[in-house]
């Protein structure tokens, strides 16, 4: 069961109020799932939601391939609640549904340009080891260039964070347990809850 949910509209204070109030009318439309923790400290989640605004709708990279990078944070955090949305984004985006089943299973994808191999392979490796080195980075820079690839880390760091909220907050667990990320551990925990 979730820890912490939404709070009843009627007893947000002012700056919680507010800050829901530019969520709905921006480009989402809607309260985002881990923002209903971060309303606990309106200002994070004031400044998470504008970022993550930023992260979805205004980078360079072409919408699938953003997705992909979300689908591999959320897949690295067994984030089962962002890998259900994002997985529905990723194929609206027209990510290939084969690259989104090897992703689930930790497999390494057949990617068919030289753009998505970059993503990829700076986000399995920046997820695993917290570092890229410098063939892949020259690799990635001269795919990317610079903004893609700053913003690539931006989507990463983004998605950790939504990521590691949805977790240790267990948003929508258990009923939005994503099977395809099935991790024994994990489900054992949730269940027990």
């Amino acid at each position: 069961m979730t820890r912490l949910g939404m709070l009843e509209i009627e007893k947000l204070t002012p700056a919680q109020a507010q800050v829901c109030a530019e969520a709905v009318a921006g480009k989402r439309g809607k309260v985002p799932a881990p923002m209903t923790c971060w309303l606990r400290s309106p200002e994070l989640a004031r400044r998470a939601q504008m970022l993550g605004e930023m992260i979805r709708f205004d980078t360079s990279l072409e919408p699938h391939l953003c997705e992909m990078a979300i689908l591999m944070c959320a897949r690295h955090w067994t984030a089962h609640v962002e890998w259900n949305a994002h997985k529905a984004l990723a194929l609206k985006a027209g990510l290939d549904a084969q690259v989104i089943s090897d992703i689930a299973a930790a497999r390494r994808p057949r990617l068919k340009d030289d753009r998505a191999r970059a993503v990829y392979d700076v986000a399995s490796t920046l997820l695993a080891t917290g570092r890229v080195p410098s063939p892949l980075y020259d690799q990635a820079l001269a795919v990317l260039g610079e903004r893609g690839l700053v913003e690539l880390v931006g989507v990463l760091g983004y998605y950790c964070l939504v990521s590691l909220t949805l977790n240790a907050f267990e948003v929508g667990l258990p009923e939005s347990v994503a099977h395809d990320l099935q991790d024994p551990a994990f489900a054992a925990d949730v269940s027990a809850s």
